[in-house]
């Protein structure tokens, strides 16, 4: 079976004030299609760095990845370009919505992004987030889980087989955090498509096969489950 991800010996170095600091160091991952992986880290370990040229949003320094089987270097920009609009979906710690659109057309707009356009499908997709009825309200009308289940349903929708989520839960309370989380999981089971979660919250690692942590840019197997904070 190609694995869904494999990274091998991955370095990313940024230059700045006349030094070079690398932000990954060897970094090495396989990932099986429909396989859902959590990657631990504090602020600046890495992880978004990992996320960011796992996407082909950023250029690796030394090394190879490898997505279903397709070397993403070998890809070009508009290959690159296209593999992020069909194959890959983000989630963000932000949200990252247009203000001036509602729900509903944020949600269109990855599907038009992706070369699909099908209404029914979005609407399909809010419902399944329990976005129902809210398809027209903008994201200032929106919670913050809501403005979230809107983000899931931006990246579910156009059918991809790889969802990248950068701290997903960041800038939600435990309770929400744990909604959006199982939801993300239960969606990514049933579809069989591969989840990787970048975070720094423990109560990530319930909901998900397999744990790894990133420690100063070094990814290693992580067979713990850390309690939530008191």
């Amino acid at each position: 079976m190609i694995p869904a991800i494999r990274v091998t010996d991955v370095w990313k170095y940024y230059d700045g004030d006349g030094s070079s600091t690398a932000a990954l160091r060897g970094t090495n991952l396989e990932v099986a299609p429909g396989e859902l992986v959590a990657i631990y880290g504090q602020s600046g370990s890495g992880k978004t760095t990992l996320l960011n040229v796992l996407a082909g949003l950023d250029r690796v320094s030394k090394g190879v990845i490898e997505l279903e089987g397709n070397n993403i270097e070998a890809l070009g920009d508009f290959g690159r370009t296209m593999l992020r609009r069909t194959r890959i979906g983000f989630v963000f710690q932000f949200f990252n919505l247009l203000p001036t659109l509602t729900a509903f057309e944020n949600v269109f707009l990855s599907q038009e992004l992706a070369g699909r356009l099908d209404e029914q499908t979005i609407r399909d997709t809010l419902r399944a987030v329990g976005l129902a009825g809210k398809e027209k309200r903008f994201p200032h009308e929106l919670s913050g889980g809501e403005q979230q289940r809107v983000a899931i349903a931006r990246a579910l929708v156009k059918q991809p087989s790889i969802i990248l989520a950068d701290e997903p839960t960041g800038n939600l309370d435990s309770q929400i955090g744990n909604q959006i989380l199982d939801l993300l999981s239960h969606t990514c089971r049933e579809r069989k498509t591969t989840l990787i979660v970048a975070t720094h919250s423990p109560l990530t690692c319930r909901y998900v096969d397999r744990t790894m942590r990133m420690v100063d840019g070094v990814l290693e197997e992580d067979h713990s489950c850390p309690e939530p904070d008191a």
